[in-house]
């Protein structure tokens, strides 16, 4: 049974289509690339997923049943400007938030949450933040709570939305090497990132994106450059061409 299956989607918003026909599945223990320029779908597509959205056609199955709010098994990474850093909660709390539907609003944590949260800040290297406030923290410590808060559900699948933008390349080069580690222990990872470079290097599988599905393959098998002008919108004699071949 494959983690994640996506059948015919199509999206509208504000009346527009924003996507259509997508077909993608992900299987446990893949590191998968969705690429598209600005405006793509891509945040859309993981939204669709999370069932944050209402979709015109088509379905989504997470383990073989439809996805719905607060599915189990999943965890998200948004972006960073998608989460409230003023309210005053230290390091630890964040990630304990990524735990509320599981818990309950009412209830408090018990022993397994709180070991759950460890875990997931071992695993980014914020254990010794952990009772700092979280609107002290940098932008890379920041990104790393927002991975903290989502492995601290133990997910089968993890959705992560531009991980790296404004990150250092220290903090890029930790995160990569994580989201790596953690498609090697058999979890089904599905990335947006606007650097082409590190997803050719790193990723299983590459998806473009542009409105509807590209091209979906092993980054040796998209050298094609029709591909990726058809996606971006660029000329053959484009610099970002010449990126994706160096890489």
């Amino acid at each position: 049974m494959r983690a994640l299956e996506i059948e015919k989607l199509d999206v509208d918003l504000g009346g527009r289509p924003v996507l259509r026909d997508v077909q993608l599945h992900l299987d446990r223990g893949e590191l998968v690339g969705l690429l598209g320029p600005n405006g793509a779908g891509k945040t859309t597509l993981l939204r669709a997923i999370l069932a944050l959205i209402r979709t015109r056609g088509g379905r989504v199955l997470v383990e073989g049943k439809p996805t719905r709010p607060g599915r189990a098994g999943i965890g998200y990474v948004p972006q960073r400007h998608e989460f409230s850093w003023d309210f005053p909660i230290s390091v630890e709390q964040a990630v304990m938030s990524g735990r509320t539907g599981r818990i309950g609003l009412l209830r408090r944590p018990g022993v397994a949450d709180w070991r759950a949260v460890g875990d997931a800040l071992d695993r980014v290297q914020l254990t010794e933040l952990r009772r700092r406030p979280a609107g002290e923290l940098s932008g890379g410590q920041r990104q790393r709570v927002l991975v903290a808060r989502a492995l601290a559900l133990a997910p089968s699948i993890l959705l992560l939305d531009e991980p790296f933008t404004g990150l250092d390349m220290p903090t890029q080069e930790l995160l990569g090497d994580l989201f790596t580690s953690l498609a090697q222990e058999g979890r089904a990872v599905l990335m947006t990132t606007h650097d082409l470079v590190a997803a050719v290097d790193s990723c299983t599988r590459l998806v473009l994106l542009n409105r509807r599905i590209i091209a979906d393959g092993r980054p040796a098998d998209l050298q094609d450059a029709e591909l990726w002008t058809q996606t971006f919108g660029v000329s053959a004699t484009s610099p970002l061409l010449k990126l994706v071949r160096a890489a």
